[in-house]
């Protein structure tokens, strides 16, 4: 039950990153990127060839890496890395189409996405294939946890700090879970900061009316290309976080329904516009996604039917969690048009102070 609340904490927070990314691009400057799987999923495997050790791959696996090479990096390094490529893409994705019209920006990500996760699939030098990476290296995991034979004492890369082992791995879960949180936190100080600046005012600008943000001299380009970048940058560093709690990573990361569809559907129940929106609608709506699973306390593992037996788990799961996530929007969208908290105004503290007419 206890490592259950974990994995929920702990993958909540991770699509409330991934929200509060779509939020600046969406919420903040109007971006229609309907390919968040795509930054998430490059933000995944790269922090996974960056960070992993051939030594931990079994020999004869066949795994190769990144044209024969995994580079063994720490996690922070595979973390920034991830963040670097995403932007990287941002940028390609983001001249080829915001001068352009803003479907344009939506065609192109969701092709960017589909695209990745095909090359993902057939690409062995790189991606692995449908083999995946495995074993991928947690952060400080050989040294929090206490190993057989243990290690004496266990130092922090570039900390220099030396201490002994002393988490068992159902205890590093939740130290996991912290650093995940603080990663949230962190980001969502800074965009709370930024989104209530002078930039976050213009990038609201930009969504409302582009033509009259760039009659007052704004560079609208410039503006959605940062704002691109910086929601593609979050989005990858949800990507990493995700892989390195699984350990893992496939070419399901690329996954359109669970890393498009439910981040636009976490938004859209929070409140557009709104970074405690975008977090709150994340933590509701990963609850609903996984609410199906409760099932298998009531129902039976298999079901007859005219047709057969029918495999709960495998045949009922995925039908009945999407119809509650369509039914929760539907809910919201007639109700709660601008979502559960909704956009909220944000002046300048120079209006706020300015001495009202008389």
């Amino acid at each position: 039950m206890i490592s259950s609340w974990v994995t929920y904490v702990l993958l909540s927070s991770v699509f409330a990153l991934a929200s509060l990314g779509l939020n600046v691009q969406w919420g903040d400057t109007g971006l229609f990127n309907i390919g968040v799987a795509g930054f998430f999923g490059v933000g995944a495997y790269v922090s996974a060839i960056v960070v992993q050790d051939p030594q931990n791959l079994a020999v004869g696996s066949g795994l190769e890496g990144f044209f024969g090479h995994y580079f063994n990096q720490p996690f922070l390094i595979g973390l920034l890395t991830a963040m670097a490529a995403s932007a990287v893409l941002a940028v390609i994705v983001g001249f080829a189409t915001l001068r352009l019209r803003t479907d344009y920006l939506a065609i192109a990500t969701i092709g960017i996405a589909e695209t990745l996760r095909i090359f993902s699939t057939n690409e062995r030098t790189i991606t692995e294939g449908t083999r995946g990476i495995p074993n991928i290296p947690q952060p400080l995991f050989d040294c929090l946890v206490q190993q057989n034979p243990a290690k004496s004492l266990c130092q922090v890369p570039f900390l220099g700090i030396e201490f002994p082992q002393f988490l068992n791995p159902a205890q590093y879960s939740w130290f996991y879970a912290l650093i995940v949180i603080a990663v949230l936190v962190l980001g969502f100080l800074a965009l709370e900061r930024i989104s209530r600046s002078p930039w976050g005012r213009v990038l609201r600008a930009v969504r409302e009316d582009e033509d009259a943000a760039s009659s007052l001299g704004k560079n609208v380009f410039r503006f959605k290309m940062q704002s691109l970048i910086i929601g593609a940058v979050i989005m990858a560093a949800a990507g990493s976080l995700t892989t390195h709690f699984f350990r893992f990573v496939d070419p399901q990361i690329f996954d359109a329904v669970e890393r498009t569809f439910l981040v636009w559907v976490m938004l859209i129940v929070g409140g557009t516009g709104n970074n405690r929106g975008a977090i709150f609608g994340a933590f509701i709506m990963w609850f609903v996604w996984n609410a199906p699973q409760n099932l298998n306390d009531v129902l039976p593992a298999t079901l007859d039917t005219p047709l057969g037996k029918l495999n709960v788990a495998a045949q009922l799961f995925g039908p009945i969690r999407l119809i509650l996530v369509v039914i929760a929007l539907e809910l919201i969208l007639l109700f709660r048009p601008r979502g559960l908290l909704g956009e909220e105004k944000v002046t300048s503290t120079l209006v706020d102070r300015a001495p009202s007419a008389k």
